[in-house]
């Protein structure tokens, strides 16, 4: 082959691998692009699948919050309509509850036995566990359904705690342990029914469980708040039963049976906690067993000058200078009727009986006969009020006669009214003692 057609065939030969390695190159790039291609479209797939996952987790939480919602609305309701429920069926229950007490007050007086007046006071101390659980139960309702409005007042602590001592003096003398206050002349904001019920179930406990030694009450001042302690010598609370004793029926250990039998159904403390939450009001303890326990109530001082100290009901002398009292008794309950009609007249009273406005007015007669004092429930026959009742009788005598509102409705609107008219109130079930104690304050 001449020279120059080896050399062409050479230089085709470079150009044919130079266009075959571009081609190649450019295979292998449309591959790659294609490659990149392909993984765009699984990535865009991947893509929109988590996306309609993401949607249908998103409508899902969305369904679930609004079930969630649905739910708490609904239990919202249930504890209202469980609050409610409570408040009608203890009016209910404490009707003839009421009429027990009374009947049981009256059945003592004329034991002539001692085993009969151990009867009446076994009884008795039934009757009041059984008061004690009603009414608490329907306190624990009330402040679980947040409906407890706190009336903050200023309350003088001298006051509140003459009022303590008068309560819990007697206990402490009976089981032979001392009950001291320290003197303070201070106020403090708080609303004064709820902090002496705080205080009440503290040192009830504290006495419960004391045995010897006593209880000590006092205060001490940190900037702008008071602390209250309670402090007692008696078996202390174990660590393990720290965060349990302000939960519902916890007690503490027993020491005897005396003991176990007159205890109290446990519900003390959780009354505490949920009061004083609704105070705003820190309570919190520090405790040695075998030593004693220390309660700390810190209470915000109040910037008005300490108010004089009222007369403390629990201090009223009895005074039972009742005979020939003439008394127009209102009540609708037959057996209430009868148990409080026996009870005064027991005491020297002369009763007229009705149970409604019209027979309250009836029973008047034309004023030939004026009562010294009304005493009326509140809830009548005809759908009657006491204290409109009461208004009716004064206004037909032209007199304001004395008069006492006795009921188990636990509402506020019900006291409000009664304080409006110038009507003392008492609720069911009735202390006869403190009817009495009242009924003699009345008429003197």
């Amino acid at each position: 082959m001449p020279l120059n057609d080896i050399q062409d065939v050479e230089r085709l030969k470079k150009i044919n691998a130079a266009l075959v390695s571009r081609v190649e190159r450019s295979m292998d790039q449309q591959g790659n692009a294609f490659s990149l291609f392909q993984t765009a479209i699984s990535l865009e797939n991947r893509v929109r699948m988590r996306t309609e996952e993401l949607h249908s987790t998103l409508r899902r939480l969305e369904q679930s919050n609004m079930a969630l919602s649905a739910a708490k609305e609904s239990a919202e309701h249930a504890n209202l309509s469980k609050t409610r429920f409570l408040a009608a069926a203890s009016h209910d229950v404490l009707q003839p509850l009421n009429a027990a007490h009374l009947s049981v007050s009256a059945l003592a007086e004329v034991q002539t036995s001692e085993e009969g007046r151990k009867l009446v006071r076994q009884v008795e101390r039934s009757l009041q566990t059984m008061e004690d659980l009603l009414h608490t139960l329907l306190d624990i309702s009330k402040l679980d359904a947040g409906v407890v409005e706190p009336e903050t007042t200023d309350v003088n602590l001298e006051t509140l705690f003459s009022a303590l001592r008068s309560d819990f003096q007697p206990i402490a003398e009976t089981k032979g342990l001392s009950l001291r206050f320290r003197p303070v002349a201070i106020a403090v904001r708080s609303d004064r029914t709820l902090l002496r019920r705080i205080l009440q179930n503290i040192l009830s406990n504290a006495l419960r469980y004391t045995r010897r030694g006593g209880v000590l009450v006092g205060t001490r001042q940190r900037g702008n708040m008071i602390r209250i302690d309670v402090a007692d010598t008696g078996c202390g609370i174990p660590e393990d039963q720290r965060e349990a004793v302000f939960e519902e029926f916890h007690r503490g250990p027993r020491m005897s049976d005396a003991e176990l039998a007159g205890g109290g159904l446990g519900l003390g403390l959780a009354i505490v906690k949920r009061m004083a939450g609704a105070l705003g009001h820190p309570v919190t303890f520090s405790s040695t067993v075998g030593r004693g326990t220390i309660f700390h109530i810190d209470v915000p001082v109040s910037t008005h000058p300490v108010p004089e100290p009222g007369t403390v009901e629990a201090e009223r002398q009895p005074g039972y200078g009742l005979f020939g009292t003439k008394v127009l008794l209102v009540e609708n309950d037959a057996d209430v009727l009868a148990a409080m009609t026996s009870l005064l007249e027991r005491w020297q009273c002369t009763v007229r009986a009705a149970t409604s406005t019209d027979e309250a007015l009836d029973a008047l007669g034309d004023t030939d006969w004026v009562p010294d004092i009304i005493i009326a429930d509140q809830h009548l026959e005809g759908g009657d009020l006491g204290t409109m009742t009461v208004s009716q009788v004064r206004d037909y005598l032209g007199r304001a006669v004395p008069a006492l509102l006795v009921t188990a409705d636990p509402s506020e609107s019900v006291m409000n009214a009664a304080r409006a008219a110038g009507i003392e109130f008492m609720r069911k079930p009735l202390k006869p003692a403190q009817l009495r104690a009242l009924l003699a304050h009345l008429l003197a």
